[in-house]
């Protein structure tokens, strides 16, 4: 048995039947290089026999009694594979648009509580014979960090990787009692009112300090609740859309060098070159800059399984789009970022962790379905305006049950009133974007993709420019996790 982390525990606290927080992602494979053909037959073999490496397969949600404490996690006696492994084939001719529609089909259904919270759906029919997974696991079990040990031990160096055996017998671990975990609510609840006393003063210095640094002129990030309203700041629905972009690598690195930023710096004036198109698209001309919100691990070293599957924090940037040229706008975001990261270090990168911990689950979660049913994601100010996740991946070739992978895009969730998330990984020699939107708000999402591409290949002309007159030193790279460390064979 382990209790979930009260930031673990929110994004169950916060889902309603519009709000889903799991994460997702599509990933493409090239199934040719199986070394006895493909079939599905073996990759439920290939996962069947991980089990014992991916603890979060096997667990499943139990609730104290009365909602008194966060919620446990146990391994599932009646654990079945086949629920969470399933086969679909996307009709001919399988190309972009088949992927992506079905992606946003499966994005859009809620996960059961009941059982373990994840599923791998295996897609086949795609064109040039290629063959697909698209991936849910709860926000709950998963972050940045946590996601990339668990595709570590699914996916292979090699095609033929050193064969894993599982332990002979697996035995499923007895689930609490309810007197049990009453007691260790009981407890808590007696506990909460001196956690509460310890951190109201350091949260009131740290905002203190905060001011103080504002105030004293030093480099700031974006505040929340001055973000204009969007088409996609709205109240959101179950229904999603999906889209998949890839740019190259070095296209990115190419600005990042040119313009003395860092990675992250120009994945964010990407971003932001293509929203400012989108939304100039549809006639929506904003006078503020958008204001997005960028996740970062705070991970230690030293953090065990205790720690909570989610070690993030998250950071407040303007988007700059009210700057013309792309350029200056890049040079705005990286004074944002920057300022934003030292407003961050300076409040305590484990802050939101610590308020989280003393949630109260009946509350949070009557005021989030009281929030999504009243509509008020629309009604006021949007606290940001969407949400920049930008992860380093692998710079080598992996596997998975033999099959190469050929592209990887990951996909975060989104929230009422805020309709939109852009979550960027990189793999081998591209970086690719993963779009979330809300299909009612976000009609033309695949217009977005293109218009990262437009973006990257606008500030990569300029950065050609700027390196032909006067080359700049390189920033360094501006990421927020570790990068994947695949199963060895």
């Amino acid at each position: 048995m382990e209790r979930l982390s009260g930031l673990d525990a929110s994004f169950l606290y916060f889902e309603t039947p519009a709000n889903h927080l799991h994460v997702s992602s599509v990933m493409t494979f090239d199934p040719s290089t199986v070394p006895n053909g493909y079939s599905f037959a073996h990759i439920k073999e290939t996962v069947a026999e991980r089990l014992h490496l991916v603890p979060p397969f096997r667990r499943r949600l139990v609730s104290v009694p009365f909602n008194l404490h966060h919620p446990v996690w146990i391994e599932d006696p009646d654990f079945d594979l086949d629920f969470h492994l399933r086969r679909v084939a996307v009709p001919a001719p399988g190309a972009h648009d088949e992927l992506v529609e079905l992606a946003g089909h499966i994005v859009s259904l809620q996960l059961d509580r009941s059982r373990p919270l994840w599923e791998i759906w295996v897609v086949e029919g795609l064109e040039n014979g290629q063959v697909a997974t698209i991936s849910k696991m709860h926000h709950s079990t998963i972050d940045g960090v946590s996601g990339a040990n668990i595709l570590a031990h699914l996916l292979d160096l090699a095609p033929e990787p050193t064969e894993e055996r599982p332990p002979s017998r697996w035995e499923p671990e007895r689930e609490p009692s309810d007197a049990a975990m009453l007691g260790q609510a009981l407890a808590w609840r007696l506990r909460r009112p001196v956690e509460l006393a310890r951190l109201v003063p350091t949260t009131a210095g740290a905002l203190f300090k905060l001011a103080l640094r504002r105030r004293g002129g030093a480099p700031k990030g974006a505040t929340p609740l001055t973000a204009p309203r969007t088409s996609f700041n709205s109240t959101i629905t179950p229904h999603r859309r999906v889209e998949l972009v890839s740019v190259p690598l070095a296209d990115v690195k190419a600005i990042k060098n040119a313009f003395g930023a860092t990675v992250n710096d120009a994945v964010l004036a990407i971003c932001a070159g293509a929203l400012r198109r989108y939304l100039e698209e549809e006639g929506e001309h904003l006078e503020k800059p958008l204001l997005a919100t960028v996740p970062i691990s705070v991970r230690a070293n030293g953090d065990g399984p205790g720690a909570g599957a989610n070690q993030v924090s998250a950071m407040f940037t303007s988007l700059a789009t009210d700057i013309d040229d792309p350029v200056e706008r890049l040079q705005i975001i990286h004074e944002s970022t920057t300022g934003a990261k030292e407003e961050h270090n300076a409040v305590g990168a484990t802050m939101l962790q610590q308020w989280a911990e003393l949630a109260a689950p009946n509350v949070f979660s009557q005021a989030a379905r009281l929030y999504s049913a009243m509509g008020l994601g629309g009604r006021h100010p949007p606290i940001h305006n969407v949400v920049i996740s930008n992860v380093p991946g692998p710079q080598f070739p992996l596997y998975f049950a033999g099959a190469r992978l050929t592209a990887l895009y990951p996909l975060g969730p989104i929230f009422d009133g805020l309709g939109l998330n852009i979550t960027v990984l990189s793999y081998l020699d591209t970086v690719g974007f993963g779009l979330l939107g809300a299909r009612e708000l976000m009609p033309r999402l695949k217009a977005l993709g293109s218009a990262i591409t437009d973006a990257t290949a606008e500030l990569k002309k300029r950065a050609g420019a700027t390196e032909r007159s006067a080359p700049s030193s390189a920033g360094q790279a501006g990421r927020t996790a570790t990068p994947v460390a695949p199963h060895q064979p």
